[in-house]
């Protein structure tokens, strides 16, 4: 048997969430229009028979220029994942030019991994137009990775050729995980990215970024109710009247939405009290950053 880490690596808004989540079958993490939507090295299991193997896919976040204290973090804990990882799935965009940002991450793995470790991934060809998808393969081959296979994660195409070229790049060992485990997420987190994750849609241009929950309680009844208290932070008081929205309608249509996922997720039915609050700046310091699980 082969078992092992797969760092999955790229810019914002490549489609690393959806690959990972197609990939193992279940919605592991988060996903969002929104780039930056990752923040948590998210890890999902995928346990196959033939040939025996279990690859543990960690989801990063996307590696941009940071502007703030939580950039320059995000940024190092997917640095830090690739050297942490067996192998890695550097994932480019079918539907955009290979850029600089690509560019920085191709050369800090050429730097730090060995290259056949490496299998590159050119995303969402379900999207590119004709011939984009060559092109994209022909400005990546210069980099001279172990692999280099186009796929659509929102359709699944391709897959079974990215697990195909992935297991015999990891180690000969037992497996990490229970087969039946598909993501090692604590239900605290779970709760607290679902309800992120609802939000994200109703909020306007940069606020995205200024959000984070934390999940602050769960208590399990005995008439068989999950209560959840969850906090929405925000980094300005005028920032809480977007979240709301008009009477409390974004609030409460993101509360809804996230509390028919988390009673599918968790098997029970569920009682979800948010509230929101303010956190001033917290992007810009550490020490607020780790208050809030980040």
């Amino acid at each position: 048997m082969r078992s092992g880490f797969v760092a999955v690596v790229g810019r914002p808004n490549v489609g690393k969430s959806t690959l990972i989540n197609s990939l193992v079958g279940h919605k592991v993490t988060i996903t969002s229009r929104r780039p930056q939507t990752t923040r948590l090295s998210v890890r999902g299991v995928l346990t196959v028979d033939d040939p025996a193997a279990q690859i543990v896919f960690v989801d990063t976040p996307g590696l941009h220029r940071p502007r703030t204290a939580l950039g320059e973090r995000l940024n190092s804990t997917a640095y830090r994942t690739l050297t942490d990882t067996d192998c890695t799935a550097f994932v480019i965009d079918a539907t955009a030019r290979v850029g600089p940002g690509d560019r920085r991450i191709a050369e800090h793995l050429l730097d730090t991994v060995d290259p056949e470790q490496v299998i590159l991934i050119v995303n969402k060809v379900d999207a590119a137009r004709r011939g984009r998808v060559a092109e994209r393969l022909g400005e990546a081959a210069l980099w001279d990775f172990g692999a280099y296979i186009p796929v659509s994660a929102l359709e699944g195409d391709g897959l079974d050729r990215v697990v195909a070229e992935l297991i015999p790049r990891l180690p000969e060992g037992p497996a990490l995980y229970p087969p039946d485990v598909v993501s090692d997420r604590p239900d605290e987190v779970l709760i607290a990215e679902t309800v992120r994750e609802k939000l994200l849609p109703g909020l306007w241009q940069e606020l995205p970024h200024s959000v984070a929950v934390k999940t602050e309680g769960i208590e399990v009844r005995e008439d068989g109710l999950t209560r959840i208290e969850a906090v929405i932070y925000v980094e300005r008081e005028s920032q809480k009247g977007i979240v709301v929205g008009a009477g409390g309608s974004n609030l409460r249509d993101a509360g809804t939405r996230a509390r028919h996922e988390l009673e599918e997720a968790l098997g029970r039915r569920v009682f979800l009290d948010l509230r929101v609050k303010v956190e001033k700046d917290w992007q810009r310091y550490p020490d607020r950053m780790e208050r809030l699980g980040l």
